[in-house]
């Protein structure tokens, strides 16, 4: 039967073309019947010594009955699938050591006998980045509450100064003295932020900066009669998140591209939805004056699509409009139908796209010449693109250089 599998060579096409990752095929028996390269050395093995090897050699000796147990469920159902299941998957090298993976299983038939394809990465890199990035928000939470309630207790030494007059002076250098020490101690948190930010993505840091900023300044705002400026930076704060969870939506949508795993959930649900909840989120991030022009009556139909990668979309490119549109001007949201076909329309009154840069504006970190001064990724357009590629849908623009930019996408209502 191992004949058989290595005479297909669209098999050994596939083993030998994906390289970067480990790949191993074993039959119903839970034998290896084939490995490339890549999956030998991240198991600690020479060329052809996987061959013929039960698979319980390359996993951890506690999981062996239920792996048993779940490999030949897998078998009968021959669906794709990841493994693991939100579970933390180990391998076992050839010397015994243990290291995290992620894989994907893909069955496959031939000449009447079951195989099992795994596609295996090794992530020990990322698993130690994630341990990191905790211990470094752990210390910067502490660090924070220290220094916020450093400045609680200056900015009280501060009122009584003012009340006891006769203690004026001695009391200003006191506080002084502490305020000393809290600059001293706010040094040190700029430090561990900064090293933290240069573990995620520069994108990161004028946010984080304005919500600190806002955050220090609101706590001062305790009187009824500054409520209006507690507010404007609370308002700040929200912004600020809403952009960074933007942002990471962004960044987890593109690594799920890469990475090629299967990431739609398809699943009915009613249009009128859809957009109450696109246009209740694009409205925290308006403008002074600008309104948004959606309808509100629109008939509710029922799509089949994956939801929450259609909000994605339209998101970000309401999320543009909104940003690139100057205040006091309107942007229209629309939709209609053709056929099996559902159009969404977003229209600005915006600064436009420069006619040279247009042909580019969907290449991945690409940032037209009037945008470079903005804040952004240049991934979020890229992101839509694909999306809509391959949910079947497309999209299309038209702009003019300080007269504004209408996105037209198209996606099927039941992509069943």
């Amino acid at each position: 039967m191992q004949e058989n599998f290595f005479d297909n060579k669209n098999i050994l096409n596939l083993l030998f073309q994906a390289a970067s990752e480990g790949i191993i095929v074993v039959d119903s028996r839970q034998i290896v019947v084939a490995a490339n390269l890549a999956a030998e050395e991240m198991f600690g093995y020479k060329q052809g010594e996987l061959l013929s090897q039960h698979l319980d050699r390359l996993v951890p000796k506690d999981y062996h009955h239920v792996h048993h147990k779940h490999v030949d469920q897998f078998i009968d159902n021959s669906e794709k699938r990841q493994m693991g299941h939100g579970r933390d998957l180990y391998g076992v090298r050839k010397d015994g050591s243990l290291f995290p993976v992620e894989a994907g299983l893909n069955p496959f038939e031939i000449d009447g006998e079951k195989y099992v394809m795994s596609l295996i990465i090794d992530i020990t890199i990322r698993k130690e980045t994630q341990r990191q990035i905790r211990e470094l928000n752990t210390e910067l939470e502490e660090k924070i509450e220290l220094r916020t309630r450093e400045l609680s207790e200056s900015v009280e030494d501060l009122k009584n100064l003012n009340v006891e007059l006769g203690e004026e002076i001695n009391r200003r250098k006191e506080a002084e003295e502490k305020i000393k020490d809290a600059l001293q101690k706010e040094k040190e948190l700029n430090e561990l932020k900064t090293k933290f930010l240069s573990l995620v993505s520069h994108e990161f840091k004028t946010p984080l900066s304005g919500i600190l900023t806002s955050a220090t300044l609101a706590e001062k705002y305790t009187k009824e009669e500054q409520q209006p400026k507690r507010e404007k930076h609370l308002v700040t704060i929200r912004n600020k998140v809403h952009y960074l969870n933007n942002i990471l939506n962004d960044f987890l949508s593109i690594e799920r591209l890469d990475s090629g795993r299967g990431q739609y959930k398809f699943s009915k649900f009613r249009l009128k939805r859809l957009i109450n909840e696109v246009i209740y989120n694009a409205n925290i991030t308006l403008k002074d004056g600008q309104e948004i022009s959606y309808p509100k009556d629109i008939e509710d139909v029922e799509l089949f699509m994956d939801e929450k990668i259609l909000e994605l979309i339209l998101s970000n490119l309401l999320g543009n409009a909104i940003k690139y549109s100057p205040e006091n001007t309107s942007i229209q949201f629309m939709v209609d139908f053709h056929d099996d076909l559902i159009v969404f329309k977003i229209k600005d009154q915006g600064r436009g796209i420069p006619k040279k840069d247009q042909k580019h504006i969907f290449e991945r970190y690409f940032r037209a010449e009037n945008a470079l001064l903005d804040q952004g990724t240049g991934i979020g357009l890229n992101i839509a693109k694909t999306h809509l590629e391959n949910l079947g849908g497309t999209i299309q623009f038209e702009s003019e250089e300080n007269k504004g930019t209408t996105f037209t996408i198209e996606v099927p209502m039941d992509k069943s």
